[in-house]
């Protein structure tokens, strides 16, 4: 086999994206041969845009049981995210599935106990692992040579969402269909960059606010505070409410600090470890010298395309992914404890209480309520990432 016959599950804002991308060759190991929508308009979109020889399915199931394809790109709403890749994976195919991995730990631990089971191949889109400036924060981090993460602060604020956005949909910003709002759709890449990075938090309190800004039930404005084993703490805010917004992380070691903002990463680094220097120094007022470097990167940046082509590479010639699709309910435990915790008014630890999770999500979906002004629309989201 030279190429990957693979079907497209949802092709809706990202999966029309990926349909556009495969079709453009930009993943020449990728051959599309089928993609699957349950709404008659976007499958109407397809007839017309896609090539006569893609076969259109009227759902997920009738595309995976037909056996047309090698693999599967899970594009759909969130909640069906787990179920199609247990799905998919039980009829034999390989799996990409877009983030969030699911809406809750419980269904996304299933999931990965199955594919665990399996010789397919998994993976998660989580894209922004292949940008240079996340991944030259992770090298510096990883190596040691600058001490331990001392505080973490990151405000990502740059996910401005206009009413038309959520009105575009019935399922978008409701917890019956979507299962959350900016820590479940925007902030997955963010949450899971964060875990990857610096590790995961061991407690969290959370403030989340729901339709703060916007005409939706869910979340669009969070601010949380996180605790890391061996005392380093941080602060994470989004908002999906802000123009203009904001993206900037930062993350002290003890000899240096990293800011990444504007789409450049910076270094503050010290002459000495300041843990050492504070109980060496005998002044008073004294600070450890330093001074600020732009960091040079290799300058990759391949998000989705990257993805996709290291996939196929691996389900071709078993050469790694980007991120293995296991490690999505990482970034998802943290974005259901920062819920748990706001629900409760509390700080909450991890690992989570899964059952008391998903019995507080089932009373927000118990009051959702159905939508009245649906203006379906498919947006281009070229740049928004």
């Amino acid at each position: 086999m030279d190429k990957v016959k693979i079907g497209i599950i949802g092709i809706g804002n990202m999966g029309s994206a990926h349909a556009r991308s495969l079709m453009e060759g930009l993943v020449p190991e990728l051959s599309l041969v089928a993609v699957a929508d349950i709404r008659e308009i976007r499958r109407e979109w397809a007839a017309e845009h896609l090539p006569e020889d893609v076969i259109i399915y009227e759902d997920g199931d009738a595309l995976i049981d037909d056996g047309e394809c090698d693999a599967v790109l899970i594009a759909t709403p969130h909640y069906e995210h787990p179920r199609l890749t247990i799905r998919a994976l039980e009829h034999g195919l390989h799996v990409l599935c877009e983030k969030p991995a699911g809406v809750y730990t419980a269904q996304v631990r299933e999931m990965n106990k199955v594919a665990a089971s399996t010789d397919r191949v998994f993976a998660m889109m989580f894209n922004q692992r292949t940008n240079h400036l996340y991944r030259k924060m992770k090298e510096i981090v990883d190596s040691g040579d600058y001490g331990a993460i001392k505080r973490v602060n990151w405000i990502i604020t740059d996910w401005y969402r206009t009413q038309a956005y959520y009105n575009s949909g019935g399922w978008r910003a409701t917890w019956s269909g979507e299962g959350g709002g900016v820590l479940l759709n925007q902030c997955p890449h963010n949450l899971d960059l964060l875990q990857w990075i610096c590790g995961m938090p061991v407690r969290v309190r959370a403030f989340c606010h729901n339709g703060k800004w916007h005409d939706i039930e869910v979340e669009d404005d969070v601010t949380a505070y996180l605790e890391f084993e061996g005392g380093a703490t941080g602060v994470f805010v989004t908002s999906t409410g802000d123009a203009p917004g904001t993206n900037r992380l930062e993350i002290t070691l003890e000899r240096g600090r990293l800011i990444c903002e504007d789409d450049r990463l910076s270094f503050y680094e010290l002459s000495v470890n300041e843990r050492d220097f504070c109980y060496t120094a005998t002044e008073g007022f004294a600070k450890p010298e330093g001074a600020y470097a732009e960091l040079v990167t290799d300058g990759e940046n391949p998000q989705h395309i990257g993805v996709m082509k290291a996939f196929a590479a691996c389900i071709l010639r078993g050469e790694a992914l980007v991120a293995d699709g296991t490690e999505g309910i990482r970034g998802l435990e943290l974005s259901n404890a920062m819920h748990l915790s706001s629900w409760l008014g509390e700080m909450v630890s991890l690992p989570i209480d899964e059952e008391l999770f998903l019995s507080k999500l089932d009373e927000h979906r118990a009051l959702s309520v159905a939508k009245t002004q649906i203006q379906e629309a498919t947006f281009d989201t070229s740049g928004t990432y």
